[in-house]
């Protein structure tokens, strides 16, 4: 029954969704629905999925992520501890590459599989073909967090904390934070902060 229950949230949630994404590029607000929820998505692995199937029993942690940014370089030994987190939690977590414009390149499906078995990523790390999820969510940059609840309502988005240089001098744990207060059903302050990093590659109109 609780799986039922889910799935008949979720899909109440799809219907929803059009009157809550944001019009254009604007950046999703706290407490809007998961968009693109039946976007197919090709993982590294090669299998398909969609942020519907990635979401779990209390919500599901969105990072769009590459494979060269200075920012990401500095955050991305975060990235494994955040899904052990999160799989604490019954939290989905997944990676998402949106720089369209280097999937020649960098951000190629090779190169991606390239960076996660060098990384030893344990969560999925997918392609959004023509940045489409992340227009659907006004992401702009990488790495940029979006962590939605279990009703697929977003609860924090931004940084994850204020030190991606060294994560042993971090002051503020921004987003293991907002996991702890939203599962507890406290209260997230802050619930957004500032992204900060490379600007996603997206094609030119």
């Amino acid at each position: 029954m609780k799986t039922l229950s889910r799935t008949m949230m979720l899909t109440i949630a799809m219907v929803a969704m059009m009157s809550s994404t944001p019009s254009g590029n604007g950046v999703l607000e706290i407490g809007d629905m998961l968009p693109m929820m039946g976007q197919e998505v090709v993982d590294i692995s090669g299998e398909t999925t969609h942020l519907r199937e990635l979401h779990s029993e209390n919500g599901l942690l969105v990072i769009f992520s590459c494979n060269t940014c200075p920012f990401v370089l500095q955050w991305e030994d975060r990235y494994n501890e955040l899904y052990a987190e999160c799989s604490k939690n019954n939290i989905g977590m997944v990676l998402v590459n949106s720089n369209e414009a280097k999937r020649q390149g960098d951000d190629s499906m090779a190169k991606m599989k390239a960076k996660a078995k060098a990384e030893g990523y344990k969560m999925n790390y997918v392609v959004d073909e023509n940045h489409e999820i992340a227009d659907a969510f006004g992401a702009r940059t990488t790495p940029h967090v979006f962590l939605f609840d279990r009703d697929a309502k977003l609860a924090y988005r931004g940084l994850i904390d204020d030190n991606g240089e060294n994560k042993d001098d971090v002051s503020n744990h921004y987003l293991t934070d907002a996991i702890g207060n939203m599962v507890a059903g406290e209260s997230i302050n802050p619930s957004t902060t500032k992204s900060v990093g490379c600007s996603i590659k997206r094609l030119a109109p």
